[in-house]
């Protein structure tokens, strides 16, 4: 029976089933709650909390097929993609683990077991590594499962050491290695050198020590079982074949691409670029597929790369100025899609997004590189380019550093970096000199030296007594810290309050004018200025009065982006994420991922969404809780914000949950009303909404209101006719623009019939001045000129004065140019118009406020000319 991807999954899974397991989904590609990742890497990697301790298991024995990706930090085998048999940028990891239950006996049995009963590998083929000390693995190897002294090795810390990090819980390791034949590598003779014979498989790691910060190891209270075996690998001894590449997991890919581009694939090294497709074509579906999205930043930027490169090696096989990643992303659903139906799901979503990527990448990227490869080939002599040219075509031409570097290796030039960092240095100088905002506070003048930092009490009131404890001076912004206060400091998007300060020392009273809240390491920092008397030289109790009706406009506003952000989600797709915020009072603008203009369609039902669910004034309820729990309650979690263990979560009924410090409505029938006015693209991929609430929202109805009884006055109809009548106008208008049209010909015509040229030295010179005509026929009478005498030979001069401006109109045929300049002429008698003009050295026209000096300023034109022509 044949081994298929499919059959290789349920099987793996079906056996520790049988033994106990409890088969757990896949995690996603983004990690869950770990900033430490950039991608899931391990099958381990969302059992973390069991093995750190930080969490209870629910089960004591699990088993996974998990989505991995290595293509960043640590972990990258991005380079590699391709050009090797094993390496991969997305994999499957097979795993089965164990918290606290089984050890190092059951997890080497059921590995033997399963690879030589089950799937069938040749006993005899077995190699087992184990820590130079693990007596324990070494035993059960050579005495329970029988294998050959001189196929178990014992490997050192590099090998067969598993650590989590620096410190914590780590182990020993063995691993099962698959002896393939000397026809893979005649001369490694064994798993402990480099080679391709000796196939890894599988890693078993006993997890059994804590490494603490003096570097000594102590038993844990539990031991655990973390394995990990590659699918792909896997799947590629059981089918037969020499690579990974060549299993049913990526040859219809290979083979769509060879339909796709009518190029044949080579096994051999020149089959590299559609070995490179496949792979990333697989990576960049369950990325997007997983809510990764290609950005200039961290993850994103990391799958922008992953295209960038899948779209070169498409340029070696004849796809220069063509997308083709997005016709592959179906082949991987159809492969994968039974695993993993969330592909079939996302499926249009993932193949647009993909698209949407290339075309920008070849209108944007792919268009500048035959300059880079010009610029390359003319530094191949030095064998170097020169640094001010990298900066230009990474600063000017916008090409990514990380390209120019893999076409530089490929034309073996290498790149002067020392001269472009001295570019990159003068620009951001250049950068720094056109700055003017600087976040700088003076000294402080101290008043209570054992104040710690500000605690606020925002979120329960807008009016509170405080310590004034600290305060500086610069220029006429004047900054306060107190040890309690209301004011909420500018975080989260929403900006911060405004209102006043006030006390009273020695007799004597001072207003502080709060114009801005910040936040500066653990000081909540009014910023403003003193409106009366003068701030006291010690620390003293002060009243804090928060703008109230500022404060509630922001909240309305700050609760409007909650369900605005879920109502994108419900409406465009889970992948409409949040991408940055500002909150005001009463106005938000709302950045979200999405690839492409919101239609109308979708901007009223979005606006719908919302204003349905202020209608039904749910409670907005707002709660302190542990971060994983939040987490597992589907709290919305946003990408790149540090949470700590405890964090806020504000609920709006059972339809928004997401992570927030900041201040927001009681129920949402206080935000009003929600009005979208703006829609609009900020950066590949990131869309931005803009809208109003409450009173602003309100005000803005009333305007377009206003403005529309007031079009409808001007067209003397009722409002709900006023489209059907511009329409109906503007129908009129196009009728009356061709009749003119047709007008303009005849005119032009009939001018052009009454007028003869002077020849200047064999240069036949037009001037010409038509009173009353629009600057439209001037140009067609040029054109009647035009093909008169064959677009050869020729200068016109035409004014006319309408509607009380002078108009001058000159052209100079293509045999004149660089001669006689239109454009020049045109510039030295605007000043006699009283105007100005413009264009190019062969059509040029001016205007001005002096229609009876157009005479006057075509004779000087002719005058110009006779002298040039004269001069030669």
């Amino acid at each position: 029976m044949k081994w298929t991807a499919n059959r290789v999954r349920q099987t793996f899974l079906e056996f520790f089933k049988e033994r106990g397991h409890i088969i757990v989904p896949s995690s996603p590609l983004l990690p869950w709650n770990d900033p430490t990742l950039l991608f899931t890497n391990a099958g381990m990697n969302q059992f973390k909390p069991y093995f750190l301790g930080e969490e209870e298991p629910p089960f004591r024995r699990a088993t996974s097929v998990q989505k991995c990706m290595r293509a960043g930090g640590k972990h990258n085998d991005l380079d590699n993609v391709g050009f090797t048999r094993r390496h991969h940028t997305f994999f499957e990891m097979l795993g089965n683990f164990s918290f606290g239950d089984y050890f190092k006996l059951e997890a080497i049995k059921w590995a033997w077991e399963l690879l030589t009963d089950v799937y069938g590998l040749e006993k005899d083929r077995m190699w087992a590594t184990v820590y130079l000390d693990d007596d324990e693995a070494y035993a059960i190897w050579r005495d329970e499962i029988g294998l050959p002294e001189e196929r178990i090795l014992r490997l050192g810390k590099k090998d067969n050491f598993w650590e989590m990090g620096d410190t914590g819980p780590c182990g020993p390791c063995s691993e099962l290695h698959y002896d393939q034949g000397p026809e893979f590598d005649p001369i490694q003779k064994d798993p402990s050198e480099e080679g391709e014979r000796f196939l890894e498989l599988w890693n078993l790691v006993f997890m059994q020590f804590n490494r603490r910060e003096d570097g000594t190891l102590e038993p844990l209270p539990n031991k655990n079982i973390d394995t990990g075996m590659g699918l792909e690998r896997l799947l590629a001894v059981l089918q037969r074949v020499d690579s990974n590449f060549h299993t049913d997991l990526f040859m219809p890919i290979i083979e769509e691409a060879e339909r796709i581009t009518g190029v044949k694939y080579d096994f051999g090294p020149e089959g590299a670029p559609f070995r490179v497709l496949a792979d990333h074509t697989r990576a960049l579906v369950f990325a997007i597929t997983d809510g990764i999205y290609p950005s200039n930043f961290g993850r994103g930027y990391v799958l922008r790369r992953i295209l960038r490169r899948a779209h070169r090696f498409a340029q070696k096989i004849g796809f220069e100025d063509k997308p083709i990643i997005y016709r592959l992303a179906p082949v991987v659903v159809e492969i994968m899609g039974d695993a993993y139906p969330e592909l079939k799901e996302r499926k249009a979503e993932v193949e647009l997004i993909i698209k949407k990527e290339e075309e920008k990448f070849i209108e944007h990227v792919a268009r500048n590189l035959p300059r880079l490869r010009e610029a390359l080939e003319a530094a191949r002599e030095k064998g170097i380019i020169d640094g001010k040219d990298v900066f230009k075509f990474y600063d000017t031409y916008g090409l990514p550093l990380d390209l120019i570097e893999e076409y530089a290796e490929d034309y073996r030039v290498k790149i002067d970096w020392d001269g472009f960092d001295r570019e990159m240095a003068l620009q951001k100088e250049r950068a720094r000199e056109k700055s003017t905002f600087r976040m700088e506070i003076p000294e402080w003048k101290v008043l209570d030296p054992d104040y710690s930092e500000s605690e606020f009490l925002g979120y329960r009131t807008t009016e509170s007594t405080g310590k004034l404890v600290k305060y500086a001076v610069k220029g006429k912004k004047v900054y306060l810290v107190l040890d309690r206060t209301p004011f909420y400091a500018e975080s989260g998007g929403q900006v911060g309050d405004k209102g006043y300060i006030s006390g009273e020392f020695d007799g004597r009273s001072f207003l502080f004018k709060v114009e801005d809240t910040q936040k500066f390491g653990k000081d909540i920092v009014h910023i403003g200025k003193v409106v009366h008397g003068e701030l006291p030289e010690e620390s003293v109790e002060v009243s804090a009065r928060v703008d109230r009706d500022l404060r509630f406009a922001a909240q309305r506003a700050h609760t409007a982006t909650h369900l605005l952000h879920k109502a994108l989600r419900e409406t465009l797709g889970e992948h409409a994420r949040q991408e940055g915020s500002l909150v005001e009072p009463d106005r938000l603008r709302f950045d979200f991922v999405h690839f492409q203009p919101v239609k109308d369609e979708e901007i009223r039902e979005i606006e719908r969404i919302v204003n349905s669910k202020i209608m039904e004034n749910i409670e907005v309820k707002k709660e302190w809780m542990p971060y994983r729990e939040a987490l597992k309650q589907g709290v919305i979690a946003l990408f790149g914000e540090k949470y700590g263990e405890t964090v806020r979560v504000v609920s709006v009924g059972d339809y928004s949950k997401e992570l927030c410090g900041g201040t927001h409505v009681e129920r949402t029938g206080d935000i009003g009303f929600f009005k979208i006015v703006r829609e609009e693209s900020v950066a590949s991929g990131i869309r931005r909404i803009e809208a109003l609430v409450g009173f602003k929202a309100l005000e803005y109805a009333e305007e377009n209101e206003e403005t529309l009884k007031n079009l409808g006055a001007l067209l003397h109809t009722e409002t709900r006719k006023v489209i059907p009548r511009v329409t109906k106008l503007m129908e009129e208008k196009d009728k009356l623009e061709k009749e003119l049209h047709a007008l303009s010909d005849i005119l032009a015509n009939e001018i052009f019939k009454t007028m003869e040229p002077e020849s200047l030295n064999g240069v036949l010179v037009y001037k010409f001045a038509a009173k009353g005509v629009t600057p439209d026929v001037l140009k067609r009478i040029s054109d009647r000129i035009n093909e008169k005498h064959g677009g050869k030979g020729y200068i016109v001069a035409l004014g006319t004065d309408k509607n009380g401006r002078a108009h001058i109109f000159v052209r100079v045929s293509e045999d004149l140019k660089g001669k006689i300049s239109a454009r020049e002429l045109i510039r030295r008698v605007s000043s006699i118009i009283k105007g100005g003009g413009g264009g190019s050295d062969l059509k040029a026209e001016g205007g001005g406020k002096e229609p009876g000096k157009v005479k006057e300023a075509l004779d000087t034109i002719f005058n110009e000319v006779s002298r040039e022509v004269k001069n030669g």
